[in-house]
């Protein structure tokens, strides 16, 4: 129960405080005259202000309200490791019992997990939404169970009550992480591209484990690399990329013994391996209408470097044409094939075939220029069946089929085959030709008119064409890769005969195969991520393929079974529940994958510190406690007072109710107030009249 005078005036107080005004002249004019009864009427005057006033008596029914200390506990992924969980569910059962035995106090609970993306602890705005769901007339206290990293304090409320922090973690606690300082997001392939890393540790730092670590390189998953380096240095790490397309190359550091957590020993830089120039040579045995489609679409890419010969003076030609009025240029023989073969990342031979320009020992050398890696794509033509075949010299053993001497002279549909379907080079390429007319079959493109038969003896064939015969053939020899293309009119795709076709991406894709671009590997595994999802694609000539076996930043291990989307292409789609490195296996190939960085924000500084809390704290009279050294009591304190001491923390009790029922009682009822007035305006006149008689009667 509580009471108290409230007025409702029946004029306006302006108006009362002119009447008091003119009421406090009129005294004073009585009391200068010296009347009698001057004190009997002003108080006959304060009594009708007071009525002009109306003045009740206003009584309030009150419910008392609990107090209410929320605590906010952090359940980020730093406060994960190590001993901390435990340390944290002990301190929350042991606040849950001691704010229960507290009269009048009800407890709030609030979890706070990672924040989405790599925003770290954002503890602030945890007491801003918890705040938010209650009266700040009601908030006792606010308990913070975290280890004190915290990456939004400059978001701290206004909060009406002590704040305290419980802090986790143990006073040994040490760790140690490796960062990234430097990393280009492409470089040239061949070229040395510099990164900068640095081994820093943290905490207590026990003897014997400063001064240098072990540092593991490995590139796309392979067999790592061992450095010897030293710890709290800038180390600058020359790579050279060793392929083009994406290089995921992966920083380790073993985990010491008593470490925090390996979660921040690793680190992932993806790079993208481009070419300065593709060197691409092109050997036109004879002129004819598909020579200018090799050539434009070399020279279509301006990253490609082309050197195209085409032999228009055989040495057999004899036409008494003087040498030294012939325009044109002798072919450096000895210089590209013996000297400068290495330099060129393709060869074509165009039609080629053997005239006695390229001696048998420059074959040979281009045969081992493809088993150390080289490519060759041999686009036949008609001599290829003859005894002048390219076949018929050292690169028969590298060529994937044998020429049976015969040519196919007779339209035919160049159809992908079944292996073709999985193969990259020439999967959905049925996806650039335009459709098919009504009514026919087929893949939409147009025919050829000319294919030499071949009987394939390794490799893959990904192309058929008359009589079902192969028509292009892939073949990996060595360290390198040839093709043959089993037909020289290609370029009636390129002409739009009978509808065209998509000769552009189909050599395109050819010769991006040969030079061993990435994305048209045949025998693949990789991640694509999209925030916290990872497609897993593995790409196969086979059927089936292996369940995915993914390993998570904190070492559990999930097997997903992936789904045929297309041919020779499968497909996983995992959540990730934590940032960082995932590491993927299918028995066969490995690969990995970040989502986010490797070492994700969270994990930049594990070791539990009260520092950046310690102003926010000590703006509320609060404390920074360690759980280390024992779990605090609770006391209850006055507003003001220091919330916090030797094993104890304070809250403050705010005394909250709410008004169950409100009676307004006037002081006076009108009536009284008028006769009360009157009685004091007669008093004033008889004392007034007294004292006249008074006077007379001495006077006579």
């Amino acid at each position: 129960m509580g009471g108290e005078i409230v007025f409702a005036p029946l004029i306006s107080w302006s108006m009362i405080a002119i009447v008091a005004v003119i009421t406090l002249g009129l005294l004073a004019f009585a009391t200068w005259q010296r009347l009698a009864g001057w004190w009997l009427r002003g108080l006959g005057a304060a009594v009708l202000l007071l009525a002009l006033a109306n003045p009740s008596i206003q009584r309030e029914d009150r419910e008392p309200l609990t107090d209410i200390v929320v605590v906010v506990v952090d359940e980020s992924a730093s406060q994960r490791i190590d001993v901390r969980p435990n340390q944290t569910a002990a301190a929350l059962a042991r606040l849950e019992a001691e704010i229960a035995s507290l009269p009048n106090t009800e407890l709030r609970i609030l979890p706070l997990g990672d924040a989405e993306g790599n925003e770290g602890t954002l503890l602030m705005g945890a007491v801003s939404e918890a705040l938010a769901d209650e009266p700040r007339a009601r908030v006792a206290g606010v308990i913070l169970l975290t280890d004190g990293q915290l990456h939004d304090v400059e978001a701290a409320p206004n909060l009406p009550a002590p704040l305290h922090a419980l802090l986790t973690g143990e006073p040994d606690d040490w760790d140690r992480r490796l960062v990234v300082q430097n990393a280009p997001a492409f470089a040239i392939l061949g070229e040395e591209v510099t990164l900068t890393l640095r081994i820093e540790d943290q905490g207590a730092v026990p003897p014997g484990e400063g001064g240098f670590a072990t540092l593991q390189l490995s590139v796309d998953g392979g067999e790592p690399a061992e450095y010897r380096v030293p710890v709290g240095e800038d180390l600058d790490l020359p790579v050279v990329l060793p392929h083009g397309g994406m290089n995921v190359i992966q920083f380790t550091v073993p985990e010491a013994p008593g470490e925090l957590t390996d979660r921040n020993n690793a680190a992932v830089v993806q790079i993208n391996g481009v070419r300065d120039r593709l060197r691409v040579l092109l050997v036109s045995g004879e002129p004819h209408p598909g020579e200018r489609t090799w050539r434009n679409l070399l020279k279509s890419d301006s990253s490609v470097d082309l050197v195209h010969f085409t032999i228009l003076r055989p040495p057999e030609k004899q036409d008494g044409v003087p040498v030294t009025e012939l325009s044109l240029i002798a072919f450096p023989t000895r210089e590209l094939f013996l000297e400068k073969i290495d330099e060129f990342d393709l060869i074509i031979f165009d039609r080629y075939k053997r005239r006695g320009i390229l001696p048998v020992i420059y074959l040979d050398n281009i045969r081992q220029y493809v088993e150390d890696g080289g490519a060759v794509l041999v686009a036949a033509g008609p001599d290829f069946a003859s005894a002048a075949s390219l076949y018929r010299t050292p690169l028969n053993q590298v060529l994937p089929a044998t020429p049976s001497a015969r040519v196919v002279e007779s339209g035919f549909l160049p159809l992908i085959s079944d292996l073709g379907a999985r193969h990259p080079v020439t999967s959905g390429l049925e996806e650039f030709a335009p459709p098919p007319a009504e009514g026919e079959e087929g893949p939409g493109w147009g025919r050829w008119f000319r294919q030499i038969d071949v009987l394939p003896k390794s490799g893959v064939t990904v192309m058929t064409g008359a009589e079902d015969r192969p028509l292009l053939v892939l073949d990996r020899v060595g360290e390198g890769r040839v093709a043959l293309m089993a037909s020289d009119h290609a370029w009636l795709w390129s002409r739009g005969y009978e509808g065209g076709g998509p000769q552009l991406e189909l050599l395109r894709r050819l010769a991006h195969w040969m030079m061993k671009e990435p994305e048209l590997e045949e025998e693949a595994l990789w991640v694509e991520a999209d925030g916290q999802t990872m497609t897993i694609i593995r790409r196969t000539l086979d059927e089936s393929t292996g369940d995915f076996e993914v390993t998570a930043p904190d070492g559990t291990v999930i097997t997903v079974t992936p789904r045929e989307v297309s041919p020779g292409r499968f497909e996983a789609v995992v959540e990730g529940p934590d940032l960082g490195l995932y590491r993927i296996s299918d028995g066969e190939h490995d690969t990995v994958a970040a989502l986010g960085p490797s070492a994700p924000r969270e994990f930049e500084q594990t070791i539990a510190s009260g520092e950046a809390l310690a102003p926010v704290v000590a703006d509320t009279r609060g404390g920074v406690m360690t759980l280390s050294d024992g779990i605090p009591d609770i006391r209850t304190i006055r507003p003001g007072r220091p919330a916090a001491g030797r094993g104890w923390i304070g809250i403050t009790p705010r005394e909250a109710y709410r008004t169950s029922d409100v009676t307004v009682t006037p002081f006076l009822p009108p009536w009284a107030y008028l006769l009360l007035a009157a009685g004091l305006v007669v008093g004033a006149w008889l004392v007034e009249g007294r004292r006249r008689r008074a006077r007379v009667g001495a006077e006579t």
